[in-house]
């Protein structure tokens, strides 16, 4: 059975209550079954609630707007950009599922689409021999050149001849591929904060970028997630994966609130460039069914 989104929840809540009490209660109820966390929907409904008693708002559009005005406020976007002649690094993180050495390809066919050289893929999730095989097989056909050692190979070394390899050729970007193996998290944290101090000294000033990647349609595991990656090394921007889906969640609204990281991209679909710039109005718009 296909989960009903959040917008045909809210369709149906206007159209069965009064703005009362209890369509403020099952408001909550649907923003957290919407991927809100609770803690951010009871916040959200609070406010909410205030304003429309103190400006008497009764009308469905008008509360929709408040509504959209409030969840706009949390959802932060940002937009990087790698430097020529510089050496850029890109480390991707991510549990393992969610798209991540897709997303690498991804990013990779979008800055080479926009004419940026130099670009490498460093196959540093080490530790699943498939996800080397798979880096290599998205860097031939999309004419990317990855870096690999042999499985079980130290990862912060595969970025460190990334990058050197990117240096020695006058700058470009390097897009790091990394393991995601939450359930054996303390191993797992070890190894990102090595590769994270390789990239932190091999990359130009400022060009270090650390990119969560999610999948929208996992809700509150997907902020658990984003607790545990940047906590390890800071997370500077999100890339939310099957963001096609019909179910479409409120994950950014809780990661903004909550940890205050915006969104860089969204992928749409299976092809390379299913890519696009993260739009927060548009995002909130399509949550609401606007």
């Amino acid at each position: 059975m296909a989960k009903v989104s959040f917008a045909e929840k809210l369709k149906s809540l206007f159209s069965r209550s009064k703005v009362n009490e209890d369509f403020f209660e099952d408001l909550t109820d649907a923003l957290i079954e919407g991927d809100i966390g609770a803690k951010t929907a009871v916040e959200i409904v609070d406010i909410l609630e205030k304003q429309c008693k103190q400006e008497k708002i009764t009308d469905e559009a008008m509360i929709l707007d408040s509504l959209k005005t409030l969840l706009l406020s949390y959802v932060k976007k940002v937009e990087f950009e790698p430097v020529a002649g510089k050496v850029n690094i890109w480390m991707m993180l991510g549990v393992n599922g969610v798209g991540k050495t897709t997303s690498c390809a991804k990013v990779a066919v979008m800055q080479k689409n926009k004419g940026f050289e130099n670009i490498v893929m460093s196959a540093s999730d080490t530790f699943r021999a498939a996800a080397i095989e798979q880096l290599c097989y998205h860097g031939e056909k999309c004419g990317v050149r990855v870096v690999n050692h042999q499985d079980g190979a130290d990862p912060s070394s595969v970025v460190f001849d990334a990058a050197e390899s990117v240096k020695a050729h006058g700058g470009g970007l390097v897009i790091a591929d990394t393991a995601g193996r939450l359930h054996n998290k303390e191993n797992l944290v070890n190894e990102l904060k090595k590769i994270d101090r390789i990239c932190s000294q091999k990359s130009d000033e400022g060009l270090y970028k650390k990119l969560l990647v999610i999948d929208s349609t996992t809700g509150q595991n997907a902020l658990r997630q984003a607790e545990v990656f940047h906590e390890a090394v800071g997370v500077d921007a999100i890339i939310m994966t099957k963001y096609d889906s019909t179910a479409k969640g409120g994950i950014a609204v809780s990661i903004g609130k909550e940890l205050g990281i915006p969104v860089l991209y969204v992928c749409t679909g299976e092809t390379y460039s299913d890519i696009k710039a993260f739009d927060p109005e548009l995002y909130i718009n399509e949550f609401l069914g606007l």
